[in-house]
């Protein structure tokens, strides 16, 4: 026992200073700074004041602000509609890549396209295109008969301008983590459901979705954590207007931060950011160990 305990601690010593480095660099990205919000989240801060202790009286000035709760709402909305239309999209065109389809390379780049153009340009080229005097998709609509988006006036259209760049933007995250789960299900699968006479359908239902649901649950995990932090997206656009109406709750954090000097209440939306995001992970990491133990056993 000795002997093991001896091993153990030349072990720990020789391997200290190589993952060092790391540790420092969480530290002083991750570790350091979020106990700095925590702790400003607490006090009463501004340009020119010294910060003062007021306790939970910022996450009361929040969570009792109409502001917050309809930034909230928006971000409900736009992340629950957004995040499953792109999945949904996302498997469709995954299915369609793995079932054989001509010119895949040329198709691929295609899909991929969007996630390596940037947030600033996407969007600058969104505003062009649904521009409600002079936007091509606009005039086309028009042509066709088709209701536009009047997204400058209408809360509930900048909502779906939003929605639809969101899906466009990170469409090819989720399809690149469902295509390599569907890639790594065996072919042998499918052939002895169709010598037993299943059809396209019953494939599906009983061989390719309990397979991939392991990748949908961490894709979807993954784009609900990110679409939760929405902000690019509906400044570029609509900077929250009009009168706060498409505000979602990071463009709420950065208003109270940077537009009121408000930063402990800014800091304590970013608390609740983390806590409603810890949450949501924690659900569907449970429900992912309960899919995985139960096709171990």
């Amino acid at each position: 026992m000795q002997a093991r305990w001896k091993r153990l601690r030349q072990g720990l010593a020789g391997a200290l200073p190589l993952v060092a480095p790391v540790h420092v660099l969480v530290l002083g990205v991750i570790v350091i700074p979020s106990v700095f919000v925590l702790w400003l989240s607490v006090q009463a801060s501004s340009f020119g004041q010294a910060a003062s202790f007021v306790g939970f009286a910022n996450y009361l000035h929040v969570l009792s602000d109409a502001y917050f709760w309809r930034s909230l709402l928006n971000t409900v909305a736009v992340v629950a509609v957004a995040v499953h239309l792109e999945l949904l999209l996302g498997l469709g065109i995954a299915l369609l890549f793995a079932s054989g389809l001509p010119a895949r390379r040329l198709l691929l780049v295609i899909v991929l396209a969007p996630y390596a153009i940037s947030e600033v340009t996407a969007a600058a080229m969104w505003r062009f295109l649904f521009d409600p005097d002079v936007g091509p998709v606009t005039n086309a609509l028009l042509d066709l008969g088709l209701p536009t988006l009047d997204w400058t006036f209408v809360p509930s259209h900048g909502l779906v301008l939003v929605g639809l760049l969101t899906i466009w933007l990170h469409l090819p995250f989720t399809f690149v983590i469902l295509y390599a789960a569907r890639l790594a299900i065996p072919k042998d699968l499918y052939d002895a459901g169709r010598a037993d006479g299943a059809s396209p359908l019953q494939l599906f239902r009983n061989v390719t979705l309990p397979l991939l649901a392991p990748a949908i649950l961490i894709a979807m995990l993954f784009r609900y954590i990110f679409a939760f932090r929405l902000f690019s997206e509906i400044w570029l656009l609509t900077q929250g207007g009009p009168a706060r109406t498409t505000e979602v709750v990071a463009v709420y954090l950065y208003l109270e931060a940077f537009r009121y000097n408000s930063f402990g209440t800014a800091a304590a939306t970013a608390w609740i950011m983390v806590v409603v995001s810890l949450l949501l992970a924690t659900a569907y990491i449970l429900r992912l160990r309960k899919g995985m133990a139960a096709d171990a056993r």
